[in-house]
């Protein structure tokens, strides 16, 4: 593909630490990334915010405020993988649909194009720059805006299952499922704003397993083992 937007779980950045981040892990995703880029391909990536906060799960904090400090969470992260990527040998750039000093630039379609001319890694930080809307929806919203190919989310399952995998042992993992069906079964691939905006925009997922190794190389490449999510 010329160009994907990859989705990265805040958690997967802190392995086995389950909080903060965990440079060895975000260096092996990072070499992963290099290889993709190095094969031709433009990425975009957007990063949760859960191995530093997860705001619904405060019941004493008020719902928008504690979507703003996930928000700048996701801002942090970016900006460490950003650095990360650099260390590889990559290029990058960090854009935020809000202003945060010198530290990030702000979003713009057209700014993004111009730095994936230059062939670096855009990502995508601070989510929608709104309260209500999660990471998932800013990735698709991503995705969309900058005309990706596909998205390709890195989960800590290997893919689409009928019910939950680590309480069910005969779950049945799909090759391939439509996105009607990934509403109509609630199976919550992502939630249910961004479903409804990968199928009124046709925008095909591809779910895999981070932990896999050489997961990102493998999926992006062809020799995916994951989910397609079909539009």
């Amino acid at each position: 593909m010329k160009r994907i937007l990859l989705k990265l779980s805040g958690e997967a950045l802190a392995g086995d630490k389950h909080q903060g981040f965990d440079e060895a892990t975000v260096t092996v995703v990072a070499k992963q990334i290099k290889e993709v880029v190095e094969q031709g391909t433009q990425v975009g990536i957007v990063i949760g915010g859960g191995n530093f906060w997860r705001g619904r799960s405060s019941e004493t904090i008020d719902r928008t405020k504690a979507d703003q400090i996930g928000m700048l969470a996701t801002v942090m992260n970016c900006i460490y993988v950003s650095e990360i990527l650099r260390s590889v040998g990559l290029k990058t750039a960090v854009l935020t649909p809000f202003e945060c000093g010198s530290m990030t630039k702000l979003f713009s379609k057209d700014r993004a194009n111009k730095y994936f001319e230059k062939n670096m890694v855009v990502l995508f930080a601070g989510g929608t720059g709104h309260p209500y809307f999660s990471t998932d929806t800013a990735t698709v919203l991503r995705a969309i805006e900058i005309e990706a190919e596909g998205i390709y989310l890195a989960k800590a399952i290997d893919g689409v299952y009928d019910s939950d995998p680590k309480i069910n042992p005969d779950a049945r993992k799909y090759d391939q499922i439509s996105i009607d069906e990934v509403i109509e079964n609630k199976l919550a691939v992502i939630d249910l704003t961004a479903s409804i905006m990968c199928m009124e925009n046709k925008m095909p997922m591809y779910v895999f397993g981070l932990n896999e190794e050489n997961g990102i190389v493998k999926a992006v490449t062809g020799d995916f083992n994951g989910t397609k999510v079909t539009v």
